[in-house]
């Protein structure tokens, strides 16, 4: 799994492209937590439009990833969760937490 980044005007923008599971979410949540300690941003986005897998694992790095930015006094969301990673989102009910933002939604 890729984690790519994008910084602008306080909102930092993190693109998962590929498979997220247990062995891929530690690494990942290690990357995310420098690019939030480096930025400090305000809006924390994860995009899921790339995303073609995710088990349970990705509900813990978003639950860390809340909580992170919690601490800073920020915010995250997810948007563009594709079909498979929304099945596991919709049943974990995590949205009760972050707010889950895709096309399929609006």
């Amino acid at each position: 799994m890729k984690v790519l980044s994008n910084y602008k005007e306080g909102r930092l923008t993190l693109f998962l492209q590929g498979e997220l599971d247990h062995h891929e979410a530690s690494e990942a949540m290690r990357r995310i937590a420098r690019l939030v300690d480096d930025y400090l941003p305000r809006d924390c986005v994860v995009d899921m439009g790339a995303l073609t897998f995710m088990d349970s694992s990705g509900i813990a790095l978003l639950l860390k990833i809340s909580r992170l930015m919690a601490e800073t006094g920020g915010r995250a969301w997810v948007e563009n969760a594709r079909n498979q990673p929304l099945k596991v989102l919709d049943a974990s009910g995590i949205d009760r937490l972050i707010q889950i933002s895709t096309a399929a939604r609006a």
